[in-house]
């Protein structure tokens, strides 16, 4: 029972990532300068990074300069880099329906690199959450055409975090999670600073609203959101955790109805049911609790003769 409720708490500390990720779309619309993706993925990060740093005060050593290296520019630098590409070159909706795929490519990786096999129903409950988030960005109406360029960057930028989630699993010993982030951060903020200066200039000045934002976005939706994110890396399968992940478009649709004021009808709620119903069935402390909840069949009773 103790190691089942450690689960679940598990499970529930990783699912505040994705929760804590779905409101950056809401945040970036309503407080950050339009048109600045680059400017505002390394704010997000590399402030967050050296204050976790300053705070810890513990520097890589040995093989961790290159292991931090490889896992900020994987699950930051470069994967902020091409999922805002693909945000700005895809319609929303196609560019939700191929990152939602991220929990059946990091099945994959976590195959090949860990010999992580995931059970069956692990495997089918991500793909009724893949199917559910499609349901849910249809909904929306989202069209557009299809740009190579785009679907090219929203793959790399799966792929990237896919292999970069993986890695964290392999490398990271479970006490050092908090450490390891800091590093990361730093590492794939000084990776998109000098990107973000090619390509849209000189920072731009922020207002009140922009720096709250920004803060929330750093301190709340990365410091927050991938300690606990990588904590259940060390902890859980990467195939289940990953699935938790699906969340991250439901609370999205849910804030954008709430602040932003967008249509939410019996389609949405289905779509959501759906989305919830795999990422709940992808969690081995929901299957335990399941099976031990259905009704034991008795066996059937036997008439005894009397001797005659």
């Amino acid at each position: 029972m103790e190691d089942t409720s450690a689960t679940v708490r598990t499970v529930l500390l990783t699912a505040v990532a994705p929760v804590v990720w779905g409101s950056t779309y809401a945040v970036t619309q309503l407080a950050l300068p339009p048109g600045r993706p680059m400017f505002s993925a390394a704010m997000r990060i590399l402030p967050a990074g050296l204050l976790l740093l300053l705070w810890l005060r513990r520097l890589p050593r040995g093989r961790w300069w290159g292991r931090a290296a490889v896992l900020g520019t994987l699950n930051h630098g470069l994967f902020f880099a091409l999922l805002y590409v693909a945000a700005y070159r895809l319609p929303s909706g196609l560019a939700a329906t191929l990152t939602a795929l991220s929990p059946l490519v990091v099945m994959g990786v976590a195959r090949l690199a860990l010999g992580e096999r995931q059970p069956r129903v692990t495997v089918l409950a991500s793909l009724a959450g893949v199917a559910g988030v499609v349901l849910l960005v249809r909904q929306g109406g989202h069209e557009g055409g299809v740009d190579p360029v785009g679907v090219a960057a929203a793959v790399g930028a799966v792929v990237s975090s896919a292999v970069g989630f993986v890695l964290v699993k392999r490398w990271t010993p479970r006490d050092g999670v908090l450490v390891t982030t800091s590093w990361q951060l730093v590492a794939g903020g000084l990776l998109l600073v000098p990107v973000a200066l090619v390509t849209e200039g000189a920072p731009p000045v922020l207002d009140g609203a922009g720096v709250l934002g920004l803060l929330y976005l750093g301190l709340v939706g990365s410091v927050l959101g991938y300690v606990v994110w990588f904590r259940g890396l060390t902890r859980m399968d990467a195939g289940a955790v990953a699935v938790v992940g699906l969340v991250n478009p439901v609370v999205g649709t849910a804030l954008g109805v709430v602040l932003l004021g967008e249509p939410f009808g019996w389609g949405h709620l289905a779509a959501t049911g759906v989305v919830l119903g795999g990422v709940l069935a992808a969690q081995a402390p929901v299957r335990r609790a399941a099976r031990r909840l259905r009704p034991h069949r008795r066996a059937p009773l036997v008439p005894v003769c009397a001797p005659e």
